[in-house]
C-alpha cells in the first residue's frame, strides 16, 4: 500500500500540472480573453462546445443574441449581470447598456467561455 506521503506527492504533482496547463495561452479557459473581438457582431452561436465568435464588440445599447445550436447538448450563458436558462435550442438575448468588458461562460462545460466588449456610443 502506498505511503501517505507518496499519495500526497502524487496529488500535488497532478494539481500543479493542471494549474500549469490552465495558465497556457491556448488553454480553452484563456482563449476568449485573448480573442480579438468581432466588431459589430450581435449574434453568438453555441455549437460544438464553443461560443462563436469568442468575443464581440458592440456599442452601448446593443442587444446581443446567443443561439443554442448544438443538437440536444444543453448550454447556458452566465456573466456579470446576465444569465440564461439552460437550454438545448432557442436563443437568449441581453441588452448591454453600459460600456465595459463582460466575460461569460457556460456553467455546464469547462472552457466554454466568451466575452462582450461594449464601447461607448
Amino acid at each position: 500500500m502506498p505511503s501517505r506521503s507518496r499519495i500526497l506527492t502524487a496529488a500535488l504533482v497532478i494539481s500543479f500540472t493542471m494549474l500549469a496547463a490552465a495558465c497556457q495561452p491556448n488553454h480553452p479557459e484563456n482563449r476568449a480573453a485573448q480573442a480579438e473581438p468581432v466588431v459589430g457582431a450581435q449574434r453568438v452561436v453555441a455549437r460544438d462546445m464553443v461560443f462563436t465568435p469568442l468575443a464581440v464588440q458592440v456599442p452601448a445599447g446593443t442587444t446581443v443574441t446567443w443561439s443554442f445550436e448544438d443538437g440536444s447538448v444543453p448550454h447556458n450563458v452566465k456573466g456579470d449581470g446576465f444569465e440564461s436558462k439552460t437550454v438545448s435550442k432557442g436563443a437568449f438575448r441581453h441588452r448591454f447598456d453600459r460600456p465595459g468588458t463582460f466575460e461569460y461562460r457556460c456553467t455546464l462545460h469547462a472552457g466554454m467561455a466568451g466575452r462582450v466588449v461594449v464601447a461607448p456610443k
